[in-house]
C-alpha cells in the first residue's frame, strides 16, 4: 500500500509552461552565434523560466533575479542571498546527471544549491528531478575520488539529488546561506582565485564506540601501508577505536590525497581520550613540505596547529581529552588548498 505521503515523494514536481514561453526561449537562444551551443541554450532558458515561475508561485514576496554566469548546461538565479545553479537536461540517460566541472570547483561558478530540471518541449514542461546542497556535492566528489569525464563535465547519480523541491524552500526560509559552504571568492585585486573546499559533515565519534562509522570512514590498513599502520599502533600504547578518511588536496595539486587517521579511547566519567594524525597515502613515504594540519574550536579559534617538515612520514596533533557532546574542527591544508572535517565527541 502506497500512503500520501510516499506518493508525493515518488512524484516529481511539474512545471507547465505556456506556448509563448517557448516561443520566447527559442528566440532568446537564436542569438548565441554557434548552433551548437543554441540547443542547450533553448533548454538554460526554458529552465530559467519554469524554475523562477515555481519559485514565485510560492514565495511571490521574494525578489528572484537572473544571474548572467553560463556555463554548458548551468545557468543561475539568485534567490535572496542564496546561489542557486540550474542545471538543465533534455534527458537522463542511465539516471546519471552531467554538471560541469567548473561549476564545482571554480569560486565565481560555484552555488550553495543545484537543481537537476528535465525539459520536455514536446509536453511543454519542466520537470524538477532533484537539488543537491553544494556541500554535500563537494563530500561526495572527495569520497569517490571523482573524475571528469570528457568536455569537462562530472557525472553525478540522481539518487544523490534530494526529490523533494520543498526542501529548497526550506533552506530559504530557516537556514543562513553561509550555512552551506561554498569556496570562498578573492578580493577582485587578486588573480588568483582561493580555493577552499569544506566538508560540513559533523562526524561523531562516541558513535564508533558503538561500532557506527559514518561514510568515508575506514579501517587504517585500507588506506596506509602495512608499516605505517605498525607504527600508528605503536606510538598509540591503547587500543581505542581507530578510523581513517582520505583527504583530497587535489584540485591545483594532481591527485593529491592523504590519510587523517582518528583514535579515541573511552575513559572515566564520559570523557574521550583523541589523537589525531596525517600520513601519505599511495605508496608514498613522506608527506608534502609544508601540510598544515590544524585543531579548531567550535568558533574557529586555533588551539593547535601543526606542519610538515621534509621527508615527516607523519604529523600529529597533541593528544586531548573532551566530553561527550563537545565539538572541534580539524583542517588539512596545503597553501590555499583546505579540507575540514568537522567532529563532535
Amino acid at each position: 500500500m502506497v500512503n500520501s505521503t510516499n506518493l508525493r515523494l515518488l512524484l516529481p514536481e511539474v512545471i507547465q509552461l505556456e506556448t509563448e514561453q517557448f516561443n520566447q526561449a527559442r528566440d532568446l537562444s537564436h542569438r548565441v552565434n554557434s548552433e551548437a551551443h543554441q540547443w542547450q541554450n533553448y533548454l538554460n532558458i526554458l529552465a530559467n523560466i519554469g524554475f523562477e515561475q515555481w519559485l514565485t508561485e510560492r514565495i511571490p514576496k521574494q525578489q528572484i533575479n537572473r544571474n548572467s554566469n553560463i556555463d554548458g548546461n548551468a545557468c543561475y538565479i539568485n534567490l535572496g542571498d542564496f546561489k542557486i545553479c540550474l542545471i538543465a537536461t533534455e534527458h537522463l540517460f542511465d539516471e546519471m546527471v552531467n554538471i560541469p566541472q567548473n561549476v564545482i570547483e571554480k569560486s565565481e561558478l560555484s552555488a550553495h544549491l543545484y537543481v537537476v530540471l528535465e525539459v520536455s518541449e514536446e509536453e511543454e514542461q519542466v520537470i524538477i528531478r532533484g537539488i543537491l546542497r553544494h556541500d554535500q556535492l563537494v563530500n561526495y566528489r572527495l569520497q569517490v575520488h571523482l573524475q571528469p569525464i570528457q568536455e569537462g563535465y562530472h557525472q553525478i547519480p540522481l539518487s544523490l539529488f534530494d526529490t523533494e523541491p520543498n526542501h529548497l524552500l526550506f533552506y530559504h526560509r530557516f537556514l543562513e546561506p553561509a550555512a552551506i559552504s561554498v569556496p570562498a571568492i578573492a578580493n577582485a585585486s587578486s588573480s588568483v582565485p582561493l580555493v577552499e573546499y569544506l566538508q560540513r559533515t559533523r562526524t561523531k565519534l562516541s558513535r564508533w564506540l558503538e561500532g557506527v562509522f559514518e561514510e568515508g570512514w575506514q579501517a587504517i590498513d585500507t588506506l596506509i601501508n602495512p608499516e605505517a599502520n605498525l607504527a600508528f599502533n605503536t606510538r598509540n600504547n591503547e587500543e581505542g577505536t581507530k578510523r581513517a578518511k582520505l583527504i583530497d588536496l587535489g584540485v591545483q595539486l594532481g591527485d593529491l590525497t592523504v590519510a587523517l587517521l582518528v583514535n579515541i579511547v573511552e575513559e572515566d566519567e564520559g570523557r574521550l581520550h583523541v589523537l589525531i594524525q596525517l600520513h601519505p597515502t599511495d605508496g608514498e613515504t613522506y608527506l608534502p613540505p609544508n601540510l598544515k594540519i590544524t585543531l579548531l574550536s567550535k568558533a574557529g579559534k586555533i588551539l593547535q596547529e601543526v606542519t610538515s617538515r621534509s621527508q615527516d612520514n607523519y604529523i600529529q596533533l597533541k593528544p586531548f581529552k573532551g566530553e561527550v557532546g563537545k565539538t572541534f574542527c580539524v583542517k588539512t591544508s596545503l597553501g590555499d588548498i583546505s579540507v575540514q572535517e568537522d567532529f563532535e565527541l
